[in-house]
């Protein structure tokens, strides 16, 4: 009862019901609620201190930055915020102002993210040219995910293109990245693309912020060349990830062309198939027969493995009991 009286409170206000609407459609930040409510920083610090702490909005720290979004797990609260988000008048103008600022903060957001691409776009060309289709990659990763899966996590998301592929296979999904540029370039992304079940933070893919047997599927695409230490990233997937998951690896075969590592900051030549199955097996995991895709120069695998099934003392499987706590 304290809970539903403490949500009703929160949410009776105009400014925090703006916010909710808000929120319910992108992850923004401080200065971006402020820019769109045309509200003082601390009167909208307040007002998105108050919506956290009665559990509709959550924080997620970037780097210097904070981002706030409509809670996922709101709870008993649950059909009640939708029902009163769903309630709001169509025919508000300062909702509609609200939208139509928000569409602009994502336009410039989108031409921040086009300028950053253009730059560095080459280099990802050059690559390209290089391997097989990028459509072909992606058809065959696509047939290698379970079709009952509810939650995906890409490590090292980039554009967010894997994101954009997968999330229509599961009912949640979130990418992480260490660049705040990438990450602002899979937003805009993401956005073009109209789903709302994709979610993009900062985040060491060394140290996941997310709980021990909490995701069904982990995709690390085009990532490992560049980590120092790939085994550390493999078994920090691992963790992560259900009895019954499954794990993709996706990145290029052992190859000769060293103007890799010294043009595009590749710290690893490719990887054999029993170095990286070695890895996975180390990290508890089962690993399937690989698949190979051969390009012009470049030869890009498919590594997958899954977590096996364990059963407590009477017998029963314990994959339905980890999906508690998910991403």
């Amino acid at each position: 009862m304290d809970d539903l009286l403490t949500v009703l409170r929160t949410m009776a206000e105009e400014t925090r019901l703006r916010i909710l609407a808000l929120a319910s459609r992108d992850q923004l930040t401080v200065s971006e609620f402020v820019d769109i409510l045309g509200q003082s920083q601390p009167r909208v610090s307040r007002h998105l201190k108050l919506l956290v702490e009665a559990g509709l909005l959550e924080r997620i720290r970037e780097g210097q930055w904070a981002y706030f979004r409509l809670a996922r797990d709101l709870r008993g609260a649950q059909s009640l915020v939708h029902d009163v988000l769903d309630r709001l008048p169509a025919g508000s103008a300062l909702l509609a102002a609200d939208q139509e600022r928000l569409t602009d903060l994502k336009h410039r957001r989108e031409n921040r993210a086009i300028a950053y691409f253009r730059q560095n776009a080459q280099r990802w060309d050059h690559i390209r040219a290089l391997h097989v289709a990028d459509t072909e990659i992606e058809a065959a990763l696509l047939a290698q995910v379970p079709e009952d899966a509810e939650s995906l996590l890409d490590i090292g998301t980039g554009t967010g293109r894997i994101l954009e592929i997968l999330a229509p296979r599961v009912e949640h999904a979130v990418g992480i990245d260490q660049s705040r540029e990438m990450l602002a370039v899979a937003r805009a992304n993401l956005a073009r693309s109209g789903r709302n079940n994709v979610e993009v933070r900062q985040a060491d893919m060394y140290a996941l912020p997310f709980p021990s047997v909490s995701v069904d599927i982990v995709t690390i695409h085009q990532v490992l060349h560049y980590a120092e230490d790939p085994a550390a990233v493999l078994r920090e997937a691992a963790r992560v990830l259900k009895p019954g998951g499954t794990l993709l690896v996706v990145d290029f075969a052992p190859h000769d062309l060293v103007e890799l590592r010294r043009e595009h900051a590749h710290v690893h030549l490719g990887f054999a198939d029993n170095q990286v199955l070695g890895w996975l097996a180390a990290a508890g995991l089962t690993g399937d027969h690989p698949i190979h895709l051969p390009g012009r120069r470049l030869m890009v695998g498919i590594w997958r493995a899954r977590r096996p099934q364990r059963r407590d003392p009477a017998g029963l499987s314990n994959a339905a009991a980890s999906r508690a706590g998910g991403i």
